[in-house]
């Protein structure tokens, strides 16, 4: 997550457009949702606003970051490494 974050900040702001940022934000919501999910059960998940393209590498930091403390086994550790993985080659950087 770190890596692809680094990855977004050091991005030019034309790949950014052509998709890179939308990638980000679309991971971002799926790990916040995911935390959320499994911090209050029964709960409905809030959406996380979309913060433009030059914040798209700190969401997914912070959404990643709250989810890592929220997982209970190597599995869900994995598929969230696995989701982080396509998402960032999804988004070309």
């Amino acid at each position: 997550m770190d890596h692809f974050a680094d990855r977004l900040r050091a991005a030019p702001q034309s790949r950014l457009q052509r998709g890179a940022a939308a990638e980000a934000l679309a991971l971002a919501r799926e790990l916040a949702r995911w935390s959320q999910v499994l911090e209050s059960p029964g709960v409905e998940p809030r959406v996380m606003p979309d913060g433009g393209m030059f914040a798209a590498a700190d969401q997914i930091t912070v959404a990643g970051r709250d989810l890592a403390v929220v997982l209970t086994s190597e599995e869900e550790v994995a598929e969230a490494v696995r989701l982080v993985a396509e998402a960032q080659k999804r988004a070309g950087v």
